[in-house]
């Protein structure tokens, strides 16, 4: 009983004593005046101190949000880390969701400020980097306590290594992965406070699945994304260093980080393609314990769980396995995954770019370099080069052929361009060219050869599937190329790619080896190899690294990828045109034509009419979007290749892109076989994309043809089968009627016969040997009476007949006699005509 009632006055503040229920600062500032027994009824847990889990769990479903934050707070500031510990894990999980994404958590990823401005205020005051949940994990991180992480749900590669007992090779899990008694089941990680934190925020960006309502929600708005940046700015720093952890208590010390267990030993893990440039942590014979390398480990393992959880997703193996195209995908990232992922690489490239001009060059690297400049200078090598490509590996080969690439796009060019987030302002360019990249960007350029070159050649492969008409896929070529075609980007390309192409020295294959973990305490970044300072080299180990020794590697300038920009050249300017074609068709139709093509006053073919297209739905403001964006890409793409336009014009003309009557009669592109004429696969593209067509007409009993929309189908085969029997019973005497020479003679043909069948022309050379066979006798055909215009005309004629005052008699009488005139005049018009033919 001591102790409890010790517990119970260290929970309590004076203000309860008085009656005063306590609020925190970063709520409103309120008072709520209660009694002794109302206060223990608010807080019942109060009581006994054992319960503190079951009362949060109770509270979480009977109290409102708001007081649930609030009661969080007060027992953060008032309880001990022993009892703390207990409800760690839970109160985590509550806010993030299960790792199964079978509980939803806080639905940080939904929450927004413009739709639940109260709950998105509280969540994220409570989840800052400096709120009430920091101090909860620092709290406990200074008792050295460790909570349990299950292995199955880490990245794919990181699972199967361990499971495979091959520690993984970055440091995150070094020293952490504890099997059971029994063996090889419940494997787990034994992790630090803000290690187990981190793990679950990282990770409900992929288990949590958004609700069916959230996909319209902008992803810059919410929450998750928001804390995602607000974490970067604090332990990734960009000016001063990282802020010391808030103390639990005034004046107390700041905790340091948990020391790290002996790890079991493991064989090495991914040497064989990791870089040529460091050696794995299992090598280093000792520890650099300088305290001041404890000031940036939740810098890097913030970084390092990022990186892991969003990125380590495709292995070297498996990206080489994934080319097959038998193979299943592992895992799929959402546009949000994307946007996230962005997000972390432009804050990387401003936290490394934060270097102050002396401390970037190797050169000056000295003892007294502390190590938040040494972990800026390497912090996108060492642990986001690789995963990073091979993840755009992934998303350029298996994205889907839509908009929805955008993400994923401007994700690549936000790395591509480390100039963009450069603390330097450009100077104002007086005529509006663009700025030429700096010489000083080039080792970034060499040392990232693949994501320029590689991913280059698989997007101009997605280029040549997509349709450029569309204005969003215009966009995305204009954007490639005009950042492709920065003044001095293309001359880094190029040298980069002749130091690649050097002769080179031999690099030994590394070997697997058997090795054990050392116990560290200091900094991951602690023993280091020094930097390398050959240029060729360097650009040789990062292609090897990314795709293996045996990689055959296209160079971008190249003639293999010099071919694959020239059909792209191509398709934008025949793009251009069928635009432009869209266009005019669009403006030549009328706002009534669609009602009255339905009544049957124009013709309802719709062979001449382009597939769907977002141009339809955007206007002429879209047609211009689109051959601006066209035109430019087509420019920038001439810049970079030193293509001329004479080669221009010779292959648009080569090509045939020169199109008659708006492009709406050119066949695709085909070349002549046995059989006829085959596609090719340019003839396949522009079909698919509405580039294109062939004139289909059809060739076959036009009594037999597919029941039209504007047809009603039970009222059709009606029709048929009473015409069928008419004319199985009279078919002697129309055949008599149709073969006399005088008027009446005409006339029954005129309405008896097909017109044109002798003299249509059959375009299956299959059906050709069947030809004679499919002449047809005189035959009575009332299928016109099933279409939805010819009883719509027929009801609005005797409508307007009874405005007159017209009987339905008499009006079908006028209208039978009517026929009767126009069918003697187009008999007489039909008979002169074969007479002036013959």
């Amino acid at each position: 009983m001591t102790t409890f009632r010790r517990r119970i006055a260290e929970w309590r503040s004076p203000s309860l004593r008085r009656g005063i229920l306590w609020v925190p600062q970063w709520f409103p500032k309120t008072a709520v005046v209660c009694g002794s027994q109302e206060v223990a009824m608010a807080f019942p847990h109060l009581q006994q101190p054992s319960f503190l889990l079951a009362s949060l769990k109770a509270d979480s479903i009977n109290k409102p949000f708001a007081q649930r934050c609030q009661d969080l707070v007060k027992v953060i500031e008032d309880f001990p880390a022993k009892e703390l510990h207990a409800i760690f894990p839970w109160l985590v999980e509550s806010i993030f969701g299960s790792l199964d994404g079978v509980l939803l958590g806080w639905n940080l990823r939904c929450l927004q400020g413009r739709m639940s401005p109260v709950e998105y205020s509280i969540a994220m005051e409570f989840l800052d980097p400096g709120g009430p949940m920091m101090k909860l994990v620092y709290k406990l991180q200074a008792e050295d306590y460790k909570f349990d992480f299950p292995v199955s749900y880490l990245p794919g590669p990181v699972k199967a290594s361990i499971q495979e007992r091959v520690l993984p090779d970055s440091p995150l899990y070094h020293n952490k992965v504890q099997f059971p008694p029994t063996g090889g089941l419940g494997l787990h990680l034994a992790l630090n406070p803000f290690e187990y934190y981190m793990f679950f925020f990282a990770l409900s960006l992929i288990t949590q699945k958004p609700l069916p309502g959230a996909l319209h929600i902008r992803t810059s708005d919410c929450a998750y994304f928001i804390l995602v940046d607000r974490y970067l700015s604090w332990f990734l720093p960009t000016e001063g260093s990282v802020l010391p952890p808030l103390s639990s208590s005034p004046g107390g010390p700041s905790p340091s980080p948990a020391p790290r267990t002996p790890a079991m030993p493991f064989a090495s893990y991914g040497l064989h393609h990791t870089s040529l440039l460091k050696r794995h942590v299992s090598h280093q014979t000792s520890v650099n314990a300088d305290p001041a390398s404890h000031e940036i480990w939740r810098s890097e393992t913030l970084l390092q769980v990022f990186v892991e959880m969003w990125l380590h997703h495709y292995s070297l193996e498996m990206y080489q396995k994934m080319q097959s195209p038998h193979a299943k995908e592992s895992f799929t990232p959402t546009e949000e995954h994307v946007l996230v992922v962005r997000l972390l690489l432009k804050h990387l490239h401003a936290f490394s770019n934060s270097l102050k001009p002396e401390q970037v060059s190797p050169s000056t690297h000295s003892h007294a370099t502390s190590p938040l400049e040494e972990f800026k200078r390497a912090a996108v090598p060492r642990f986001v080069q690789q995963k990073l490509y091979l993840f755009l590996q992934h998303c350029f080969g298996h994205w889907p052929l839509d908009a929805s690439f955008r993400a994923v796009l401007e994700m690549w060019l936000s790395y591509l361009q480390p100039w963009r987030y450069a603390p330097e302002k450009p100077a104002p360019s007086s005529d509006c060219q663009p700025r030429a990249v700096s010489e000083r960007w080039a080792p970034f350029v060499q040392e990232n050869l693949l994501m320029y070159t590689k991913l280059f050649v698989g997007f101009l492969s997605r280029a040549l599937r997509t349709d450029l008409v569309s204005p969003k896929n215009a966009l995305m070529v204009f954007r490639v190329a005009k950042v492709f075609a920065q003044p001095n980007l293309a001359e880094m390309i190029q040298k980069g790619e002749q130091l690649f192409l050097e002769p080179e020295l031999v690099i030994p294959h590394r070997q697997h080896r058997l090795f054990t973990a050392p116990p560290f305490t200091g900094s991951f970044l602690s023993s280091w190899p020094p930097a390398v300072t050959d240029t060729s080299f360097k650009v040789k180990s990062h292609v090897y690294s990314l795709e293996g020794q045996d990689c055959k590697y296209t160079p971008m300038f190249g003639p293999e990828v010099r071919t694959l920009v020239l059909r792209l050249a191509q398709l934008i300017t025949q793009a251009k045109q069928t635009a432009k074609s869209i266009s005019d068709q669009c403006g030549e139709s009328t706002p009534g034509r669609p009602f009255l093509s339905w009544l049957g006053f124009y013709s309802t073919d719709t062979n001449g009419c382009y597939p769907a297209n977002d141009l339809d739905e955007m206007g002429q403001d879209s047609v211009r979007k689109t051959d601006e964006y066209l035109e430019k890409a087509l420019e920038y793409l001439c810049q970079m290749f030193r293509l001329s336009e004479a080669q221009l014009a010779q292959l648009t003309l080569a090509l045939g892109t020169t199109q008659d009557e708006n492009g709406k009669k050119q066949l695709p592109d085909c070349i002549v076989g046995e059989d006829g004429l085959i596609l090719t696969p340019l003839g396949r593209y522009q079909i698919i994309n509405g580039l294109r067509r062939f004139d289909i007409e059809y060739q076959g009993d036009l009594e037999l043809q597919p029941i039209r929309s504007y047809e009603i189908a039970s009222l059709v085969r009606m029709l048929f089968r009473l015409s069928s029997a008419i004319n199985q019973r009279f078919a002697g005497r129309m055949a008599a009627l149709c073969a006399r020479a005088d008027f009446l003679g005409s006339f029954c043909r005129y309405h008896l016969t097909e017109p044109g069948l002798a003299g249509r022309r059959l375009l299956s050379p299959v059906a050709q040997g069947s030809a004679a066979s499919r002449a047809r006798g005189p035959r009575l055909s009332l299928r016109f009476l099933g279409s939805y215009r010819t009883l719509l005309s027929l009801l609005l004629a005797f409508f307007v007949a009874s405005l007159f005052c017209v009987g339905p008699l008499t009006c079908a009488l006028l209208l039978v006699l009517g026929y009767l005139f126009y069918a003697v005049a187009m008999t007489l018009l039909t008979e002169r005509s074969k007479l002036h033919q013959l």
